[in-house]
């Protein structure tokens, strides 16, 4: 199944960057460039998932998610899309009803990570479910398999998530910030060892299976990547 998210963005070219990250990741998409064509959207048909800006013409994203949840009564997936980025914005926001608050500029991996979550949280899969494969692992995003040289390696569900954001972008090197408020949903606030314990964890497993090989690669003074 694939799945359709409407892009609520007044920024043409923003508009035009997510529609392309979201088909490359098998999502169908329609675009509104304000609040007013976005809410003619919505009642003609309900996406699975909204990515909402806040600063919008006519409608404001604020009050289109008042609409969507006071007045439609949808519950569907809202995901905020703003460059402010102070926590009592978020708070707000979150209350408010939204589900997800991605702050500009923002990764292509971050975008498609929290979209998977928000649907995986409403009870709908990703509609991504091809193979990932790194050297001897294979993970299979649809069962949340993972095998080692056709072992299977048994995760805690937050090991497979960091595992699986690393595998969807090889060569990029992830925070223990960005790592923490993808996997965790949380905000990060730099005395938490918590990333470090799950990555090192992981090493472990992989090491019992693949003793031959290294995988996860420390970026000393920012973060992770795949070795």
């Amino acid at each position: 199944m694939q799945y359709n998210i409407l892009i609520v963005e007044d920024d043409s070219d923003i508009n035009s960057l997510l529609s392309k990250i979201l088909n490359a990741a098998d999502y169908k998409t329609n675009q509104a460039f304000s609040g007013t064509e976005a809410k003619l959207l919505l009642e003609k048909e309900l996406p699975d998932l909204i990515l909402l800006d806040l600063m919008l013409p006519g409608i404001s994203g604020k009050e289109l998610l008042y609409e969507i949840r006071e007045e439609m009564h949808a519950d569907i997936p809202v995901l905020i899309l703003s460059a402010k980025s102070s926590l009592n914005d978020k708070v707000e926001l979150l209350r408010t009803g939204a589900d997800d608050y991605i702050t500009k500029p923002f990764e292509p991996e971050e975008v498609i990570a929290r979209i998977q979550a928000a649907l995986r949280r409403s009870g709908k899969k990703s509609s991504f479910h091809g193979l990932l494969t790194y050297k001897e692992i294979k993970l299979y995003p649809e069962s949340r398999k993972v095998t080692v040289r056709e072992t299977e390696l048994l995760l805690t569900t937050h090991e497979y998530d960091i595992l699986y954001l690393l595998m969807q972008s090889p060569e990029k090197v992830y925070s223990r910030e960005s790592l923490y408020e993808l996997v965790w949903k949380g905000g990060y606030y730099g005395e938490n060892n918590t990333v470090n314990v799950h990555v090192s964890n992981l090493r472990k497993k992989l090491k019992e299976i693949d003793p031959t090989e290294e995988y996860i690669q420390t970026v000393y003074g920012i973060g992770f990547k795949l070795q």
